[in-house]
C-alpha cells in the first residue's frame, strides 16, 4: 500500500476536525443547557480525556502545562476567546447574520496563510475560498431573510473578531510547530475553567435532562470539542493551511445535511446550490495537494 506524503496525510487529519465540527449543530440541538455551560461541560470532558491519556502514557501530567507564555496566550485566544466572542455575537445580533459573518474565518485562513514562510497563494486558492464563501452565503441566506441593521453593529463586530481570532490562531499555530499537539489538552482544561467562571457570572445552571442528554454532552466533549481540536492542531502545523481553509467551508454544509438527515431540516434549492459551490470550491482550492507535494517549512 502506497504511503501518503506527510503533508497530505496531515491535511487529511486536519480535515477530520471539519467533519467532527459538522456534528456540533445536530448534537447541540439535543441539549437544553445554556451555551456557556455547555461549553464548560464539553471542554471539561475533553480535558478529562486528555488527562487520562497523559496518565496512561506516563511521564507526569504537570509537564503538559509548562508551556511558553506566547503559546498559552495563543491557545486561550483560540479556544476560549473564539467561543466567548461567538456566543457574544449571538446574543447581540441575529443568529443568521452573526453566523454568516463568523464564517469568514475559512477565507481569512486562506489569506493569512500567504504570510507564512514557504507558502504562496495561487489563484485557485483564492477562487476556491471565494466559491466556498459564496456557497455559505447561499446556505445561510436560504434559512431566512438577512437583515443587517446598524442597531446590531456590536454583535456584527464580535462575530468578525471571532472569525479573525480563529483564523489568526489557526495560522499562527504553524509558528509553534515544535509545540506538541498534546498542548491542546492543557488549553481545553483552561478553557473549561474560564467557561465555568463566565457561566457562573452570566447564566443560570441547568442540569441535563436524563442519561441521553448526558451522553450527548460526553459525545460533544470527545468529538467536536475534543478530538477535533487535536486534529486541527496537527493539520495546521503539518498540513496545507490553505487547503484546510478552503475545506472548512464544508462545515456549515455538512452540518445542514446532518440536520436534514435527522429530520431537523429540509433539502431545499439553496442547500443543493450551496453544496455545488462548496464542493466545487474545495476541489479547486486543494489543487496543490493533487499537483505536487509542498515541503513543510522548518519551525523557527
Amino acid at each position: 500500500m502506497t504511503r501518503l506524503p506527510g503533508r497530505l496525510r496531515a491535511t487529511l487529519v486536519g480535515a477530520v476536525a471539519i467533519v467532527l465540527w459538522a456534528t456540533l449543530a445536530v448534537l447541540t440541538t439535543a441539549t437544553t443547557v445554556p451555551a456557556l455551560q455547555l461549553t464548560a461541560m464539553t471542554f471539561t470532558v475533553a480535558a478529562l480525556a486528555a488527562l487520562a491519556k497523559w496518565r496512561l502514557a506516563g511521564g507526569g501530567i504537570a509537564r503538559h502545562f509548562r508551556l511558553p507564555r506566547a503559546v498559552w496566550a495563543l491557545g486561550l485566544a483560540g479556544l476560549f476567546g473564539y467561543h466567548a466572542l461567538y456566543f457574544l455575537a449571538l446574543k447581540l445580533a441575529p443568529p443568521l447574520e452573526a453566523s454568516l459573518i463568523n464564517y469568514l474565518w475559512p477565507l481569512l485562513i486562506v489569506l493569512f496563510a500567504g504570510l507564512l514562510p514557504g507558502e504562496r497563494l495561487r489563484w485557485f486558492h483564492l477562487a476556491g475560498a471565494a466559491l466556498g464563501l459564496a456557497g455559505t452565503v447561499v446556505l445561510v441566506a436560504g434559512r431566512g431573510d438577512l437583515d443587517f441593521t446598524a442597531g446590531h453593529a456590536l454583535g456584527y463586530a464580535a462575530a468578525f473578531v471571532a472569525a479573525f481570532t480563529w483564523a489568526a490562531y489557526s495560522v499562527l499555530s504553524r509558528r509553534f510547530a515544535a509545540v506538541p499537539t498534546d498542548a491542546i489538552g492543557a488549553f481545553c482544561a483552561a478553557t473549561a475553567g474560564l467557561s465555568w467562571l463566565v457561566h457562573a457570572l452570566t447564566e443560570t445552571t441547568v442540569m441535563p435532562a436524563g442519561a441521553m442528554e448526558w451522553a450527548v454532552i460526553v459525545a460533544l466533549g470527545l468529538g467536536p470539542a475534543g478530538l477535533a481540536f487535536f486534529c486541527w492542531d496537527h493539520g495546521v502545523k503539518r498540513g496545507d493551511v490553505r487547503a484546510l481553509g478552503t475545506l472548512a467551508y464544508a462545515t456549515p454544509l455538512l452540518s445542514s445535511l446532518l440536520l436534514i438527515l435527522f429530520g431537523r431540516g429540509a433539502l431545499t434549492l439553496p442547500v443543493a446550490l450551496a453544496c455545488a459551490l462548496i464542493v466545487g470550491g474545495a476541489v479547486l482550492g486543494t489543487g496543490d495537494l493533487r499537483r505536487r507535494p509542498s515541503p513543510l517549512p522548518s519551525p523557527p
